[in-house]
């Protein structure tokens, strides 16, 4: 079997988690929380170097392609702590000249003056959660920003970094095709190279789960649900931004490359409360996932030098699992080359025969599986046959 874990310039990413937000929207399940007493922010950025410094003495050197704030809400840290925690990356590994670095912000949050003191940082790309630009919907969501807002820190962003992204939510409570057709049209005028659009789902152990239990909440049913998504994929193309992942649309060349990363299943590290990591030690890779309570992590990770609450080496079979269960969100698919050097063993041509013939994938010519336009809204059912 070909070991394929540290292929020669594979691109290397870092997570960091910043798990604190304002407000707890009612449909996230993420690991994030609110401190309305305030938190020592200097103490946690020690313990972020700290973690950091930790990983790269377990790894080895590596440069660095992208990095990525998610949370919680990244836009709520002191520029000061954004530059710290990239300075002890670039100091434990090679940051390279043309890395992405992505921040997530709400436009809550946003203040021009903090905008450009990230930019000043270091960060390149922000991603901004708008998820509506109807007020009412987005009090529904629990949002802190109303429309105008979002539409103003859009106009911030797009003045100070280079690249920029927007998050919204669909498939929400009474929406028609109609209503969102208009909706995405007039955000789309904002967009520039790259937007998300999440269908609602309901998660459980949330506000909305509960509510959703007992009737009060009710989203729309399947039939609808499929038009909307159609609906997306038909005034995004015709915008010049097809999906390259399931839930995500770039102009070609402008794909957010962090996410790639997950996705095409390399190697990143997860830092900070609740992160996940897939780390390459030598033939093998590692599962990793650090503890979820944000004070919590900040004891271990001062008193033993990380948070890691989960460290398991995959085995060959759950790496190759993995890589065709995130490689078939994109549109480009997996190499089914790649998925048999990782396990030594090929897809069920059986499977992939007939799920060819009910069109939900295709084989190409340079020997990649990919899921088709239409047997995208079956994904989860698509890999589930595959993998079984």
């Amino acid at each position: 079997m070909v070991n394929m874990t540290n292929r020669p310039n594979a691109p290397f990413a870092v997570y960091v988690h910043w798990p604190f937000c304002l407000s707890k929207c009612p449909y996230c399940d993420f690991n994030s929380h609110v401190r309305h007493g305030g938190i020592d922010e200097a103490r946690f950025v020690r313990a972020y170097e700290r973690e950091i410094a930790t990983t790269a003495e377990r790894i080895g050197a590596r440069t660095v392609s992208s990095v990525f704030f998610g949370g919680g809400t990244p836009s709520l840290m002191q520029p000061s702590s954004v530059q710290a925690i990239l300075d002890a990356i670039a100091k434990n590994w090679r940051l390279a000249p043309d890395a992405e670095i992505t921040l997530e912000a709400n436009p809550s949050s946003v203040e021009a003056a903090r905008f450009r003191g990230y930019r000043a940082a270091g960060v390149n790309r922000v991603s901004l959660g708008v998820q509506s630009l109807d007020d009412a919907v987005l009090k529904e969501l629990g949002r802190l920003h109303s429309a105008q807002d979002a539409i103003e820190a859009l106009a911030v962003a797009r003045s100070i970094f280079p690249r920029y992204s927007f998050d919204m939510i669909y498939a929400r409570p009474r929406q028609t095709l109609q209503a969102w057709a208009a909706e995405l049209k007039r955000a789309l005028g904002e967009a520039a190279d790259h937007v998300s659009l999440y269908q609602l789902t309901i998660e459980p152990d949330t506000p909305f789960s509960a509510l959703h239990a007992a009737g009060k909440l009710t989203i729309p049913n399947e039939d609808l649900g499929r038009d909307l998504y159609d609906l997306t994929q038909s005034i995004c193309a015709d915008a010049g931004l097809p999906a390259y992942e399931i839930s995500n649309h770039a102009r070609p060349g402008a794909e957010c490359r962090h996410n790639l990363i997950y996705w095409r299943g390399h190697e990143y590290a997860g830092i900070g409360p609740g992160a996940h990591g897939r780390l390459n030690i030598g033939p093998r890779r590692y599962a990793t996932e650090t503890e979820r309570r944000p004070e919590t992590w900040l004891m271990r990770v001062l008193a033993t030098g990380d948070g890691l609450t989960v460290d398991e080496a995959l085995t060959p079979g759950e790496r190759a699992d993995e890589y065709l269960l995130m490689g078939l969100r994109l549109a480009e698919g997996i190499e089914t080359a790649r998925y048999v050097a990782l396990c030594g063993r090929e897809i069920d041509p059986e499977r992939i025969a007939l799920l060819h013939k009910e069109g939900a994938v295709e084989t190409t010519s340079d020997g990649r599986l990919r899921v088709t336009q239409s047997g995208f809204p079956l994904l989860d059912a698509v890999v589930a046959d595959l993998a079984a």
